[in-house]
């Protein structure tokens, strides 16, 4: 199995996981943030920084690129137009607004991510999700 195989695979046993704000426990609970550190976990190993405590309008509140920041921190940047199976998607809700939504790529054309209301699902990358990316990144390794 390839490394991108690998993290495709996890990502996709997170799916059914109920939304829960914070929250990083496959089965029980996540956010998207913890769909990408239980992956994280999964296929890297320990997660390199616990995140702060969080608010769901924490973006809107600091206007701070807390995810790009953390993304570039961990991860390599990759070309939007590379996007991959395997590599994490930074999205933006808005225009302007600063990025606060992750997701994990399965093709260059679908996605896993967790959002508010819903448990994490594989979706389809169509035009308006792809106006909203922020970044594209791989995972170490990859």
């Amino acid at each position: 199995m390839t490394r991108r195989d690998e993290i495709v695979a996890a990502a996709r046993s997170w799916i059914g996981t109920p939304y829960r704000h914070q929250a990083s426990l496959r089965g029980v609970g996540c956010d998207c943030l913890g769909l990408v550190r239980g992956v994280w976990r999964d296929v890297v190993g320990e997660e390199p920084e616990a995140p702060p405590p969080y608010t769901p309008d924490w973006a809107e509140a600091n206007a701070d690129e807390a995810l790009l920041d953390a993304a570039l921190r961990w991860f390599t940047p990759v070309a939007p137009g590379a996007l991959a199976a395997g590599d994490l998607v930074v999205l933006r809700w808005r225009d302007g607004s600063p990025a606060k939504h992750l997701g994990i790529a399965t093709s260059p054309t679908r996605m896993i991510h967790a959002h508010d209301g819903a448990c994490v699902c594989e979706v389809h990358i169509g035009a308006a999700w792809r106006r909203r990316i922020a970044g594209v990144f791989a995972f170490p390794g990859v």
